[in-house]
Parts: C-alpha cells; structure tokens; sequence
C-alpha cells in the first residue's frame, strides 16, 4: 500500500493517529489502555502515542501496586501490531511437514546468519477471526487448502513489549491439497519458499539451530510430545 500524504489542517490541533486521520485513517490510537480496570493494582494514568508507521508504538504511564503494598508509577513502551495466527499442516502417514523459508531482517541484523528463517506459515488477522487467518495465510504462502484445524494453545510470544497475541493451529495435509504454488504476496513484499520436509528432520534443525522462530519451535514440540507425531516420538 502506498501511503498518501494528509493535508494540514489550517488551524487547530494536528496530531495523525490522535485527533486526525493518520495514513492508515486511523484517529484515537493514544486511547488504548485508558479505560482498563480489570487488575486493581494497576491504574492507567496517560498513554502517549511516540510512533504510528504500520503498526503502532506507545509510551503509558501507570501506577501499580507492589506485592508489599507500596505504590509505584511505572512507564512502559508496547508495540501494537495487532494478533496473529500460525498453522504447521503434517502429512502424518508421509512423515512430514509443511513450512515457509524468508528473509526476516530483524533476525538478520540481530546476529542471524543470513536471515533466512525456516518457519510454520503465519501472518496477522488483519480482521480475520483466527480459523480464517490460518487457512488464508496457508493458501497464500504455502499453496495449501486446509481441511479439518485442531486450536493448540494461544500464547503472547514477547510480553515484556509486544501486544500481539498468536493462536496456534495444526492441520493434516496432503499432497492433494497442494492447490497452489504458494509463495506469499508479492504485493506485500513476500519471497517465500515452500518446505516440506521430514518431519525427524526438523526437529534435528530445531536442536542444531537452523531452526530458530520460536512460534515454530513450539508447534514442532507439540506435534511431538501432544501431537501427530507423539506416538513415534514415544518408541524412539
């Protein structure tokens, strides 16, 4: 998407994303959080909108109420960039599964070797309800028309910053359900190569690091110890 420029308005207050329309026609970001009262110990005092590209950077002041009762006021920075749904498709009678390779720059400027991260397909809702998410997101990045989900767990990968929260699925596939090249958008900036492969073999990438996504690692553990291939993991 290109962003288009916003007009200045002659006169009043010009704040994008607050009062005004940011590139995204988004007004109201700074009023995330203000009105939470679901925790008694914590108590919202000002969120402040420091950054609004795609997705959205605040700084919220709070006071919070520590475990020997004295009450501090704390800040903390959230990244918002809405939830996400991943899907790791395994084609148990082959012993395989079904993942993504791409460049990933901030594994890359953040001591990864090349960037290029092996991973299950994944992407944001974007509006979606989850169980739509993984079947678009698996259709575009891998070719693949899911059938019967199985809901494994939803869980905040990086809490200490990061808003989002990931619902995790798997779904049996096979080489039928192929319908597509896969691939990603390219639209979107998406270069996306298709994996499949045995599945003993990417838990040996998960132990020698070559495969690093967390999201990844997780749904390859469940699939071995709850899941598909629990049973052949159990006689080794």
């Amino acid at each position: 998407m290109t962003d288009k420029p916003i007009p200045v308005p002659a006169a009043g207050p010009y704040r994008p994303g607050v009062d005004t329309p940011d590139h995204r026609g988004r007004t109201g970001l700074d009023r995330a959080g203000r009105d939470l009262d679901r925790n008694p110990d914590v108590v919202v005092r000002d969120v402040e909108l420091t950054s609004q590209g795609w997705h959205v950077l605040r700084r919220t002041t709070f006071d919070y109420r520590r475990r020997d009762g004295r009450w501090v006021t704390q800040q903390r920075e959230t990244y918002d960039r809405g939830n996400g749904a991943v899907v790791l498709p395994y084609d148990a009678e082959r012993g395989r599964v079904l993942l993504t390779r791409q460049f990933r720059y901030p594994a890359y400027v953040n001591g990864h070797p090349d960037g290029m991260l092996i991973e299950a397909a994944a992407g944001l809702l974007d509006g979606d309800a989850p169980l739509a998410a993984v079947r678009r997101e698996a259709a575009e990045e891998l070719g693949v028309t899911l059938g019967p989900l199985t809901h494994v767990l939803d869980a905040y990968m990086s809490p200490g910053s990061v808003t989002e929260r990931l619902h995790f699925y798997a779904a049996p596939y096979t080489p039928a359900d192929r319908t597509g090249e896969g691939g990603g958008l390219e639209e979107d900036g998406e270069d996306i190569d298709v994996v499949d492969v045995p599945f003993a073999d990417a838990l040996a990438m998960v132990r020698d690091g070559r495969i690093a996504d967390g999201k990844t690692v997780l749904l390859l553990q469940w699939a071995a110890l709850d899941g598909p291939f629990a049973a052949a993991a159990a006689t080794r």
